[in-house]
């Protein structure tokens, strides 16, 4: 099973956020690997749901892509939730949120893509055999995040 180092921040998460995707998140804490390493929610502007979807789909991409080598890394990544419980422990509420992460090493996704245009619309061109080995070159993995949402509830 291909590992993926999970990510390390100094209270800097909302600067790292920024700086990668240039998007300004009123967030703090820690990438949601364990509840004690909890992404915090301060406040936000789309439902919650969307709002922790956007943040962990940062997530993966940076462990994914942003942080590897360029014959290590992966495209075409789609995250989609399975499972969300939600705790409240002392005077804190947490998401626990499950997600199925599919991508595709990107120089193979890139070889796909060529062709399925080169081969789109030709009598010679085996669509399902195409999306079946598309499937079997996706890694699929599954993900947890924790989100501190006392504040924005």
């Amino acid at each position: 099973m291909i590992q993926f180092t999970a990510l390390q921040s100094d209270d800097d998460l909302r600067e790292i956020i920024k700086s990668a995707f240039d998007t300004d998140l009123d967030i703090e804490g820690s990438w949601g690997y364990t509840q004690n390493l909890a992404t915090i929610l301060n406040y936000r502007e789309t439902p919650l749901s969307q709002f922790e979807h956007m943040f962990a789909s940062m997530r993966a991409y940076i462990e994914m892509n942003m942080t590897k080598e360029k014959n290590d890394r992966y495209g075409s990544i789609n995250l989609n939730e399975i499972a969300r419980e939600q705790f409240t422990l002392k005077t804190k509420t947490y998401d626990k949120i499950t997600y199925r992460v599919t991508a595709m090493k990107e120089d193979i996704y890139a070889s796909f893509i060529a062709a399925y245009k080169e081969g789109y619309g030709k009598e010679t061109f085996d669509i399902s055999e195409h999306f079946k080995q598309r499937e079997k070159a996706t890694l699929i993995r599954e993900v947890i995040h924790w989100f501190d949402v006392s504040k924005v509830l």
